[in-house]
């Protein structure tokens, strides 16, 4: 066993003695968090009302929180912890956790961290910049769609901008990281609302729903109300509703039915309230005035009535209950009806009614007026008179709102697609870029063999990189990306999260399909911010002469041996101990330099300061011998199909121009080109190109002779 492999079976060793797991929180934890807080319930707060936490629900793992003065009123809100509803994956793999407390209305009271592993937040910009974001949810309710600047926006945080719709200021640095936390959030306040409150969807999903537009008010009769289909009804005769009994306990019980067939047994009259062409003409004007200083909020209401033989409620009926006879549902969902307990004036012209209610849909029930919805009307005979046998049968009447009195919102788009869409320029830059560069490593002969036009562009090229890909776009690739990718698959995650973070897919695809071409070279040297850092330093260092230590034979394959056991202790933490994967990644000063731009405390400064002075000594010290992020691409260089450097049979044989030349060490001493440690800088091209600088061309061309251009039989 040679000294690397007992190196790395010591260290793997030790990642499996530190793992450890993460538990929930109890009951008791949750009654301590608010003991702390002295945490008193809304309204009640004057009146110093305190809470107790009931036991975690079985239907929905939540915990309710009661009032002390009213404890049988129900639960004032609930509290959950992300993690148990929607463990979305983190940038960095690991799902966070959030505690969120939601009141009986759908509206949020407080979110805070349990625990989070995301990189951004663990050091640099720190843990304080995340809880002053999640504050922003106090006071927001579920119903509101939420959208997130990018933090250069001008609006201030919870600023409502068009209906039910508010702004988060963004984070800029942690984009991906935010949007996944809000997608957390909805998704399990959704979850607990739709068992506990009632609720039938939100805007995530379905879209927003429709809303009631001003229209100018027309005085329309009961007549026209039914023929614009403004009121909608349903007629049964006695010989209908028969029919819905046959083969069942029920037949035939209908004595008066059955002699008079033709008779009405049941006539359903439904109307949307809302619309003030409808619910005005309806109700009155006093009628509807009352009833939209009642309903306060716009939330739909519906004027149901029956005549004829059975009525839309008996004699058991509570006012401001639901009626038993009637429900609401839509896209199979069922919504509640409630009874708002008020009589007001009637159209004239309305035939004799048995029956009428004015129910009112909850404010949290996700009902779509301007969708088509079914009333189900419940209709129930009995035989016999001690223990009678009850048979029950549904008729649907289906309601069409009138859609010329809504405007339909636009659907939002998913989290993740927000995320691309509020970058798009980004993007287009970046990916203007990456066309530019392929097209300079296709044909690369132009750009290189003059060597002023080749520096020029690399340099202009690597400031592009690290200003604009890497510290405004927040782009630079990190192993964070592998590790978080062997979590959340281990984990049975997918990598959905990488959706959010759209410049880094951008630049991870084309890395994809740069391997298959050029090797790990493309993004090694022309797409990492650290490394054109690195380059940059390099390249003042050897402009102000700072000796340059050159590190050949067994010591250069023990050092370049380093970031491959450094790449496999990370995989198998993230594997395995992925607690302790989210601190060995800091082996990266990626973040430090790039992701917060050397804003972080004094150790990672210390580390990354550090690990570029030496490189001012020994050119592209990390890349070369410590990257784990470069071990796992020169694996993934494997994938090369071609050996794009041109070589000939004198390249090494005896020409050593090439090698001498080359900063990384790339070229072995027979001229083979070592494509795990090339960097794509394109000198050597120029060189093989250029009549005046390749040493063999020059030979010949002072005899006159033309030299023969033969691939080299060294290439592999």
């Amino acid at each position: 066993m040679n000294c690397t492999t007992r190196v790395l079976a010591f260290l793997l060793g030790m990642l499996v003695s530190l793992g450890a797991t993460a538990g929930d929180l109890t009951r008791e934890d949750i009654e301590k968090r608010f003991k702390d807080r002295a945490v008193q319930v809304g309204a009640a707060r004057a009146s110093g009302d305190t809470v107790t936490i009931g036991d975690k629900l079985r239907d929905v793992p939540a915990w309710p929180v009661y009032s002390e003065k009213n404890p049988t009123a129900g639960p004032v809100f609930y509290v959950f912890e992300t993690f148990d509803l929607a463990p979305i994956p983190g940038f960095e793999g690991t799902p966070m956790n959030l505690l969120v407390e939601m009141d009986a209305n759908g509206k949020f009271v407080d979110v805070q961290v349990l625990r989070q592993h995301e990189p951004v937040f663990l050091g640099g910009l720190g843990p304080a910049v995340f809880d002053e974001y999640l504050k922003q949810y106090r006071g927001i309710s579920i119903k509101q769609q939420i959208k997130i600047s990018t933090g250069q926006s001008n609006r201030s945080a919870g600023n409502v901008v068009g209906p039910n719709t508010v702004v988060f200021d963004g984070i800029s640095k942690a984009t991906a990281s935010i949007r996944i936390a809000n997608q957390s959030v909805l998704n399990s306040a959704f979850t607990v609302a739709r068992t506990r409150l009632g609720f039938a969807g939100g805007a995530t999903e379905s879209g927003p729903p429709a809303v009631v537009k001003k229209v100018d008010f027309e005085k329309l009769d009961l007549d026209t109300l039914i023929k614009r289909g403004y009121m909608q009804r349903l007629t049964l005769t006695n010989a209908e509703v028969e029919k819905l009994f046959v083969g069942t306990d029920g037949a035939g019980t209908d004595e008066e039915g059955l002699q008079h067939p033709n008779d009405v047994f049941l006539e359903l009259f439904i109307a949307n309230l809302n619309p003030p062409n409808i619910g005005r003409n309806l109700l009155g004007d006093e009628g509807w005035k009352s009833l939209e200083a009642h309903l306060q909020d716009d939330r739909p209401a519906y004027w149901v009535a029956t005549r004829g033989r059975y009525p839309l409620v008996d004699d058991t009926f509570i006012p401001g209950s639901s009626p038993a006879r009637i429900e609401l549902v839509q896209s199979d969902l069922p919504v509640q009806l409630r009874d708002t307990n008020r009589d007001y004036a009637r159209v004239p012209g309305m035939p004799d009614l048995n029956a009428s209610l004015i129910l009112a849909v909850p404010p949290l029930a996700g009902l779509d007026p301007g969708k088509p919805m079914d009333f189900r009307f419940s209709i129930t005979r009995a035989r016999g008179a001690i223990l009678p046998v009850l048979t029950q049968k549904q008729v649907t009447l289906r309601y069409t709102p009138a859609l010329e009195f809504f405007e339909f919102p636009p659907k939002p788009l998913p989290e993740w697609l927000q995320a691309w869409k509020g970058r798009l320029l980004e993007i287009i830059l970046i990916s203007v870029s990456l066309v530019l560069l392929t097209a300079v490593l296709l044909r690369p002969r132009a750009i290189s063999v003059k060597p002023r036009t080749l520096f020029w562009f690399r340099m202009t090229f690597l400031a592009f990189t690290l200003v604009f890909i890497g510290w405004y776009s927040q782009g630079q690739l990190s192993i964070v990306q592998i590790t978080g990718a062997i979590k959340s698959l281990v984990a049975g995650a997918g990598l959905s999260s990488f959706l959010y973070d759209p410049v880094s897919l951008l630049l991870i695809a084309f890395t994809f399909i740069s391997l298959v071409v050029w090797g790990r070279a493309t993004f090694c040297g022309w797409l990492c911010p650290y490394g054109a850092l690195q380059e940059f330093v390099g390249l003042l260092a050897r402009a102000n002469r700072v000796p340059q230590l050159k590190i050949a034979g067994r010591r250069w394959n023990l050092y370049s041996y380093t970031r491959y056991v450094i790449l496999a202790v990370l995989v198998a933490a993230a594997a395995f101990v992925p607690n302790l994967a989210a601190r060995l990644v800091e082996v990266e000063p990626f973040k430090t330099a790039i992701t917060v731009g050397f804003n972080r405390e004094i150790p990672y400064l210390v580390w990354a300061v550090g690990l570029l002075l030496v490189g001012a000594f020994i050119y592209k010290f990390f890349c070369r011998f410590l990257c784990p992020l470069g071990a796992a691409l020169i694996l993934g260089g494997k994938l090369r199909r071609w050996n794009w450097l041109p070589r000939i049979e004198a390249c090494g044989q005896p020409c050593q121009r090439c090698r001498h030349v080359c900063l990384y060490d790339a070229i072995e001493t027979n001229g083979k080109i070592d494509y795990n440690e090339c960097f794509q800088c394109l000198d050597c091209v120029g060189i093989y190109h250029d009549e005046k600088r390749c040493v063999p061309k020059v030979v010949y061309a002072t005899k006159g002779k033309t030299i023969r251009l033969r691939p080299s039989r060294t290439e592999s």
